[in-house]
């Protein structure tokens, strides 16, 4: 059990979130600062964060697990694709080896965070189990994640209100739901829907995925002869860097022929779905999508199980819009209907910065979408904050390493130098702006204005290339376009940091 902590904690570092991203900071920053005294504040109660929320059938990565595993504790089953509850095991165990799991306070909410320039802390104000507690911190670290786990999409569906049988959303599935010998329809046809679906065919009577317009699906394997073979190279270390460099160049050249390359891409998806699917099957009209590979993120399917689902009449899919919903079942805009008795409304997330928590700085409020973001993970002229956000078009792990690292080597920096705050500062330069997720995804399109701004040039540009960042990292000068100060008992000027004259503050009280 968790000791009780007092009313008012400190801590040199705050990691907010005991997810893949949360782990994986508290171990870099324990591994460069181990002077630093540093705690884990969960909302749930139990490690894994999405790998925890997330408890549908069927749900696992979307990634390989060797990228999405951490460098610093290798994967060490057979599989190269792993289901949900292994990977939250894998983060369990991990956590209680490397001993970051004393450092975690579980079933608490942070609600908001303010900083305070006259003693350069955060006071973190939080419920736990229902209890106000504060606390407060030199330096945050979100590991939040970047969509809203209290409220996933959900579309109006006229009627939807008068269909006689439950209506789940994957995001909150209801443990006691049986679909045995039931007539089930999922609606949409994203990662989820597709890593689900051969699930439930399983026991389901019939499942159809209905869905508005195609996805392309990339065919994979659980297990991999050539990463396990790979795997086998002696010592143990190197043949897990094997396995990780291999998947890390497939991910990156698969993502570079699909958008050098569409044409071909387009043709080598629809050939491994026509050899699945039987004969006469009509691929066009049910997996052929009207935009490019990659301008939405690409569906992974194992080893051809949602095809053969489909092949053996355990599942179907129809392509077509929702006119109503009635007490049996769908009624589609092309007159024809889908009896059901369980609708999964796979529908999708929604887009939420810094987990929704009140962020603000000597009492004024910032909003993530007003301010640009400095190397993915820093929020513009926000001193001693951080943000973790992974790769759209690769394994969120790659990007959450990085960040975790590049944090860590901040921490360092400030430590040996006597800083006490530290923030990237744009100028008076201008930016152009662009997206900083340039994906043609639903949920991107419906909160464009939720996530900071990306710049068009480094350090301010959000990329999603994992090769450049790493060079990146590599190359950092760590104080490019930042800011370092530091609170003293008395006013005076302090040195100049990246061109910015600095003020040193009052200590107070």
């Amino acid at each position: 059990m968790e000791q009780p902590y007092p009313e008012t904690s400190f801590s040199d570092v705050l990691i907010i979130g005991a997810g893949i991203s949360g782990i994986g900071a508290a171990y870099r920053i324990q591994e460069r600062n181990p002077q630093l005294k540093y705690t884990l504040l969960e909302r749930r109660s139990r490690i894994g964060g999405t790998w925890d929320l997330h408890r549908y059938p069927g749900i696992r990565s979307d990634s390989d697990i060797f990228t999405l595993s951490f460098p610093w504790e290798p994967w060490d089953r057979p599989e190269n694709v792993a289901d949900g509850e292994d990977i939250r095991t894998y983060l369990t165990e991990t956590a209680r080896k490397h001993g970051i799991d004393r450092h975690i306070v579980f079933d608490t909410r942070v609600v908001s965070a303010d900083w305070d320039s006259g003693t350069d802390t955060w006071t973190v104000r939080t419920e736990q189990n229902g209890t106000p507690r504060t606390y407060r911190a030199r330096f945050l670290f979100f590991g939040t994640g970047y969509y809203d786990y209290d409220h996933p999409y959900r579309p109006e569906f006229p009627g939807l209100d008068t269909f006689d049988g439950p209506v789940v959303h994957p995001q909150h599935w209801p443990e006691d739901l049986d679909c045995t010998g039931k007539r089930v329809v999922v609606i949409g046809s994203g990662a989820t829907a597709i890593s689900m679906i051969p699930a439930l065919a399983r026991d389901a009577g019939h499942v159809t995925m209905l869905q508005r317009s195609p996805t392309y699906l990339l065919s994979g394997q659980r297990i991999n002869p050539v990463v396990n073979l790979l795997r086998r190279v002696p010592p143990r270390k190197l043949g897990y860097r094997l396995a990780w460099l291999y998947n890390v160049l497939f991910i990156v050249t698969a993502y570079a022929v699909a958008r050098k390359a569409p044409r071909l891409s387009r043709k080598l998806i629809r050939a491994v779905a026509k050899g699945y699917l039987p004969k006469g099957y009509p691929v066009d009209t049910h997996f052929k999508p009207r935009y490019d590979p990659w301008d939405q993120r690409l569906c992974l399917i194992l080893s051809g199980d949602f095809y053969e689902a489909i092949a053996q009449g355990r599942a179907d899919v129809v392509t077509d819009e929702i006119d109503h919903v009635d007490a049996r079942g769908v009624v589609l805009k092309s007159g024809n209907r889908i009896d059901a008795d369980v609708l999964v409304t796979a529908t999708g997330l929604q887009l939420q910065a810094l987990g929704g928590i009140v962020i603000s700085v000597d009492g004024q409020e910032v909003r993530p979408a007003d301010r640009f973001v400095y190397k993915e993970h820093l929020l513009e002229d926000v001193p001693n904050l951080a943000w973790c956000v992974g790769y759209i078009n690769a394994s969120w792990t790659l990007r959450a390493d990085l960040t975790a690292r590049a944090v860590a080597k901040l921490l360092a920096y400030m430590d040996s130098h006597g800083y006490t705050h530290a923030y990237p500062h744009l100028g008076g330069a201008p930016m152009e702006e662009k997206p900083a997720w340039n994906i043609n995804a639903g949920y991107v399109h419906r909160s464009p204005h939720v996530l900071p701004k990306s710049g068009t040039h480094r350090p301010w540009n959000v990329r999603h290339n994992y090769v450049l960042d790493a060079i990146d990292a590599r190359l950092d000068r760590i104080d490019e376009s930042m800011v370092f100060g530091r609170v003293a008992p008395r006013p005076q000027v302090a040195t100049e940091a990246a061109g910015a004259p600095l003020l040193e503050r009052n200590v107070g009280s």
